[in-house]
């Protein structure tokens, strides 16, 4: 018997002031059983942190060739590929191969990625976004992962303040030269 996804739902009120972005989201995220949950609440907060008109998550496993969240234009162009933890070169080489821009995403370690991609060609490997997400945020995060969570995320200077209830979490977006 195969297992399957859990679902989340995501109440989000999102300002982004290094973007200008200010806007009420509302969306679900399936979690497949061999994600971890430190992926997911990555996937979440990239999704939050990208977010623009034609934004997606994409299917996962089910689409092994796609990324993990897209945003495309009304034309269906992609506009960015955004993948999560550490992909290896030859996905990021398709990636850049196939979307103008591409970011990636660690919750992690973003040394053992850079060390990873060292050496190995990669279509505009220059252009590529490394983005390194607070760890421990990730994990204060995922000490209170819920089915259905509500939020506040405030984005200022690369800073991420989430507010849950009373409390409020801080971490920093730091970038990272892909090599």
């Amino acid at each position: 018997m195969a297992l399957t996804a859990t679902v989340y739902s995501f109440d989000v009120q999102l300002n982004d002031l290094d973007r200008g972005v200010y806007e009420a989201l509302s969306f679900k995220a399936a979690q497949h059983p061999s994600e971890s949950d430190e992926y997911l609440v990555a996937r979440v907060l990239a999704y939050c942190l990208e977010y623009r008109e034609g934004i997606s998550f994409g299917r996962g496993l089910a689409e092994p060739d796609k990324p993990a969240i897209a945003i495309t234009d009304m034309s269906g162009i992609r506009q960015a590929w955004i993948e999560i933890g550490a992909p290896d070169a030859a996905r990021l080489h398709r990636a850049s191969k196939a979307s103008p821009r591409v970011v990636v995403y660690a919750h992690k370690d973003p040394a053992s990625l850079v060390r990873q991609l060292a050496g190995e060609r990669i279509h505009r490997k220059e252009a590529i976004e490394i983005v390194a997400l607070d760890r421990e945020l990730i994990a204060e995060l995922v000490a209170r992962l819920n089915r259905r969570m509500t939020f506040a995320l405030m984005v200022s200077e690369r800073h991420l303040y989430v507010t849950l209830g009373d409390d409020t979490l801080e971490g920093v977006l730091t970038a990272v030269a892909a090599g």
